[in-house]
Formats: C-alpha cells, sequence, structure tokens
C-alpha cells in the first residue's frame, strides 16, 4: 500500500479541531449558527478549498509542460443544492489570454486533477474505532 496523503484532527470540546495535514497545522471548525466559534474554516470549506488547489496547481502544471501563460488562475468551488440535489460548481479564470484549444483542453485537464477524481468516484472509506 503506497500512501498518497494523510491528516490528523483533534478535538477536546466544541467543533473547533486542530487540524494537521502534513507539517502544517491548520484549524477547523463550524460558524456560530451551528454551535461553532468560526474560528477556522469548516470541514465542506476545507475540502472544496483542496479541490479548488489542486485544480490551479494541475492546471498550472499542465500549462508549464505546454510552455503556456495562464497568467493569475482564479478558482471559485462552491457547494450548492438545487432542486434537492447537492453539487459542486467550479469556474476557473485566467488571467492570460488563451485560445478557444487552449480553454478547451484546460478544461479537460481540470476535470481530471487528483482531487476532482476523488470527489468524483465516490471514493471507499474504512472507518475503524480504535
Amino acid at each position: 500500500m503506497d500512501l498518497i496523503a494523510a491528516a490528523t484532527a483533534d478535538t477536546d470540546s466544541g467543533y473547533a479541531t486542530r487540524v494537521k495535514a502534513g507539517h502544517h497545522d491548520l484549524t477547523s471548525d463550524e460558524p456560530p449558527a451551528r454551535g461553532g466559534t468560526d474560528t477556522g474554516p469548516s470541514p465542506t470549506a476545507l475540502l472544496l478549498a483542496a479541490l479548488a488547489a489542486c485544480t490551479s496547481i494541475t492546471m498550472r502544471m499542465y500549462a508549464e509542460k505546454k510552455k503556456w501563460e495562464l497568467g493569475h488562475i482564479h478558482v471559485r468551488v462552491r457547494q450548492v443544492k438545487a432542486d434537492g440535489a447537492e453539487h459542486i460548481e467550479r469556474e476557473i479564470t485566467c488571467g492570460a489570454a488563451l485560445t478557444e484549444d487552449q480553454r478547451a483542453r484546460l478544461a479537460e485537464v481540470a476535470g481530471k486533477t487528483p482531487v476532482t477524481r476523488t470527489v468524483k468516484s465516490g471514493m471507499a472509506l474504512t472507518t475503524r474505532l480504535l
């Protein structure tokens, strides 16, 4: 088994949670309307942030290989509910002028980022309570 990524979460009381991803320390919480203290993004917001970051990074890597200039990349990701079903909307803006072929290829690349594939696949999850 190859480890791809790992994270831990620790909390003593309330919803504010200390998260460690690699050697990075983060905080996750819930907003006051949901009983939290808003000391960090919600777990769902962290998931969406991971999707946005992975999209931007993967597009930049692809563009560098192709020697394409993208300029500033802005990725907006939202989880919304419409007609009783939840889904994720992703909008990507690049600061550089792109051809239609480049735009089409980058849209394909965005659809195949590692986090996109994980979210879309509904990856298996096992849980053990120790």
